[in-house]
């Protein structure tokens, strides 16, 4: 089983840009590196929802594009991508698992039902149907 490590400043960012997004969803991506197994995260990158809704977003192209240019310049791997739910728990909807068209991808769902206690769960989607939950270890800086 793969598994995201993940700073502690990173997650807050998502965080913060959930919170800002408020009531509609936030999204993003997330790239970095990979070794053994383990995908060490180093670069969230913050998206708007061109929808700007609750209940789904979508991202802006030319905004996909930057990211996916950054990364490449930066020599990292796309890894999946990462969206907010604002009202309801860190687990896919029925909406992401259709729209999951990536097997390989991690989906990241940020759920801010508890404002205090934000929730970030790593997932995996094949064949739009079968969810697996991926581990994330949340490191300090430089671990």
């Amino acid at each position: 089983m793969a598994m995201l490590r993940i700073t502690k400043r990173d997650y807050q960012k998502m965080v913060s840009h959930a919170v800002k997004e408020l009531p509609n969803e936030a999204c993003g991506l997330i790239a970095g590196v990979a070794e053994d197994g383990i995908k060490t995260v180093k670069e969230v990158y913050l998206l708007t929802n061109a929808d700007a809704s609750r209940e789904h977003f979508s991202m802006k192209p030319e905004e996909q594009l930057a990211a996916i240019k950054d990364m490449r310049a930066k020599g990292y791997k796309m890894f999946g991508n990462w969206h907010s739910h604002p009202e309801s728990p860190s687990r896919p909807s029925e909406e992401d698992k259709r729209l999951a068209h990536d097997s390989g991808a991690d989906y990241l769902i940020l759920s801010l039902q508890d404002r205090e206690h934000p929730v970030l769960n790593a997932f995996r989607i094949k064949n739009h149907t079968e969810v697996s939950k991926e581990e994330i270890q949340y490191v300090t800086e430089e671990e």
